[in-house]
């Protein structure tokens, strides 16, 4: 490709909106284009990126014998309905009408179509397993979208489902999949790893999330520093210290007038916030619970809605609080509330002896409180957030460390979640119907882009890793339109470097050499060799590898296959 005829709309400018390097890159190397909150055109240099990634994952889809197909993005509201989310799902399902009165959906996912077809089409059990998949844009409503296609509403994802008859077959398909996530990303150069992660509003009992690690991530990560173990915080458990062996104090009320958070409290004390029991009042599914942590634990509500059994919690407002507990805002605590109230408390501050919290009143706080003596210990549960230099739950020798990760990929065992409420069955061998057992496996190809660019840039640009890059090389001609010899010795090299399977960008634009030298390296190509007088002159050109601080002369005459080599394999043409 010519520079000239493939339009560089590069910017020095840093847009104001954009917070994040992978987005304020994207929209000064032109790789795409803000039409909306949410909405982005994809120029045709970012096209070419996020078609390299769909490449590599079409590629190991089709080695794991995925049959691809393609399903429409306005989905049936009786889908969901018969599956029992399209009340649960939430406002990131956009909803919309048609003519006819009609209530349909733009799909974020394609569990109900895919499971819907496949409940037409199996018959036997012979058929099975059998993985499907497709990538496609897709539409969830944000709330807030922000960081340019990390999280926008309109976005592209290779989504795939699997079924089997049994539960051996599912956990196979699962782990074969684990392992082509595991290549892919190998394959994309970028430095990804699994962890455990909870299953969300898709469900299932086991999932999986494949997170590229990045200090701008909006995910937490829990690892161990001994062993393999990790886990979105989401779901991450710990092994905090629980030790407390003080005799048991005798019970106080003391007056703490307008102390109301867990800091006024543990200073007018004089004890640390782990001795402070907070009382937290939620609705689950709109009915009230109270929940209790330790002052220095933060409520993990993902852990807490599992506790409960609910799909929906949320911090009940003050009016809600005070009308379940009958206790005032500040001063709720575990002594005396209410009989009939669903109550949980952390397993860290179950253990807790001699603790303060609310004494039910205003302005009067309990010191010495403990379970059991002084009220019953409600259920216990892990509810809190692991934090990082606690205990690994899985070994002795390990610290929980806590890393920034961007979701890049979600596996899936969904059980027959699907199957059971929308009615997919087969015969079995002893020809009875049984419902089908369901996998479900994401990747987030636009995703993928700016999580490449989040590992992989400098101060002057992106630097792509060369699988992903939208040229191999680029060349650029330094004085070509006053020199004959220059031009033609670019265009040799160019055509060269086709006939070689090399995807060059020949930079012959009528601009200064600073210019195209900065926007080679805003773009980021991989590879840069610049044709000029002088080096003709000697027989060489000069070379520079984008993450290289200094440049290389090159024989002229070798150029090419030296290029190969660095490069490894040369991509395949992705014009088409």
């Amino acid at each position: 490709m010519r520079a000239s005829r493939f339009p560089l709309f590069t910017s020095k400018q840093t847009p104001a909106d954009a917070e994040i390097v992978s987005h304020q890159l994207m929209l000064r190397a032109g790789l795409i284009e803000k039409l909306g909150a949410g909405l982005y055109t994809w120029q045709p240099l970012g096209l070419r990126v996020l078609r390299r990634v769909e490449r590599i994952v079409r590629e190991e889809m089709d080695r794991l014998g995925g049959l691809e197909v393609l399903m429409p993005a306005v989905q049936p509201a009786e889908l969901w309905q018969e599956s029992g989310r399209w009340d649960i799902y939430g406002a990131e399902l956009l909803r919309l009408t048609d003519r006819h009165e009609r209530d349909f959906c733009i799909g974020p996912t394609h569990e109900e179509v895919i499971t819907d077809y496949l409940r037409r089409e199996l018959r036997s059990y012979r058929q099975l397993p059998l993985t499907y998949y497709q990538i496609q844009t897709k539409f969830r409503d944000e709330i807030r979208p922000r960081f340019g296609v990390m999280r926008a509403r309109e976005f592209v994802m290779k989504d795939a489902y699997s079924f089997h008859l049994d539960q051996a077959s599912l956990a196979q398909t699962y782990a074969d999949m684990h392992q082509a996530y595991t290549r892919i990303f190998a394959r994309l150069g970028l430095k990804a790893r699994s962890v455990g992660a909870d299953s969300g509003a898709i469900g299932g009992s086991v999932s999986e999330e494949f997170m590229v690690l990045a200090d701008s991530g909006e995910d937490a990560i829990a690892s161990c520093s001994a062993c393999d173990y990790a886990a979105n915080t989401e779901l991450a458990q710990s092994r905090p210290n629980l030790a407390n062996d003080a005799p048991l104090a005798a019970l106080e009320e003391r007056h703490t007038p307008g102390i109301t958070t867990v800091a006024e409290q543990s200073a007018l004390l004089d004890i640390s916030p782990a001795q402070v029991v907070k009382t937290l009042v939620v609705m689950a599914d709109e009915q009230p619970a109270v929940l209790f942590v330790c002052g220095d634990d933060e409520l993990n509500e993902v852990k807490a809605a599992h506790a409960l059994g609910v799909d929906h919690l949320r911090m009940a407002e003050a009016n809600e609080a005070v009308a379940a507990t009958g206790m005032p805002n500040g001063f709720i605590g575990p002594k005396g509330l209410p009989e009939g109230l669903t109550q949980y408390v952390d397993k860290r501050a179950a253990q807790l002896m001699n603790f303060s919290s609310g004494a039910g009143r205003a302005d009067w706080h309990w010191i010495n409180l403990n379970w059991e003596r002084d009220m019953p210990l409600p259920a216990v549960a892990d509810l809190r957030t692991a934090q990082a230099g606690e205990g690994c739950p899985h070994c002795d020798q390990g610290v929980i460390e806590i890393q920034r990760g961007i979701e890049v990929g979600h596996i899936f065992q969904l059980g027959s979640k699907y199957s059971q409420a929308m009615n997919a069955r087969v015969l079995d061998e002893q020809g009875e119907q049984q419902a089908l057992l369901m996998g479900c496996y994401g990747i987030g190809i636009s995703r993928i882009v700016a999580a490449a660019i989040e590992q992989n840039h400098d101060d002057q640009g992106i630097q792509w890793p060369q699988p992903l890059a939208p040229f191999d090389v680029a060349i650029v001609s330094i004085g070509a339109e006053r020199s004959e010899a220059v031009a033609q010795a670019a265009e040799q090299l160019y055509t060269a470097l086709q006939t070689a399977g090399v995807e060059p960008l020949l930079d012959d634009r009528e601009a200064r050499p600073g210019v195209k030298f900065a926007d080679m390296e805003l773009i980021g190509i991989p590879h840069r060799i610049v044709v000029g007088e002088r080096g003709l002159a000697n027989g060489t050109v000069e070379y520079r590898a984008r993450h290289a601080e200094h440049n290389e002369d090159l024989a002229i005459d070798s150029v090419v296959s030296q290029l190969i080599e660095r490069m490894g394999s040369p991509s395949s043409s992705i014009a088409g």
